[in-house]
């Protein structure tokens, strides 16, 4: 995605992944998405080891999984144009 290259989302996409919120990312909102079929060795659900990203390069999310899920729904709402229960 750094590159402007699409995101692979292996089907059926019902796995899990790990969350990090986007500006700790850095992302193009705007990628094209690739649907592709899944690899075998894919695993169901993931806990990544971010060990060496703080170790070699100093990075490690910011925003806690509990301030980010609110901004994440805020930010579909308004995309999607659905209001906030109140």
């Amino acid at each position: 995605m750094a590159r402007n290259e699409p995101l692979t989302v292996q089907l059926p996409g019902t796995q899990t992944r790990s969350f990090c919120y986007v500006s700790d990312m850095l992302i193009n909102p705007e990628v094209k998405i690739s649907m592709v079929e899944n690899t075998p060795d894919d695993p169901r659900q993931r806990k990544p080891d971010i060990t060496k990203a703080k170790e070699l390069l100093g990075w490690e999310p910011k925003v806690k999984l509990r301030d980010g899920l609110p901004l994440m729904e805020e930010d579909f709402r308004l995309r999607l144009g659905v209001p906030r229960k109140n």
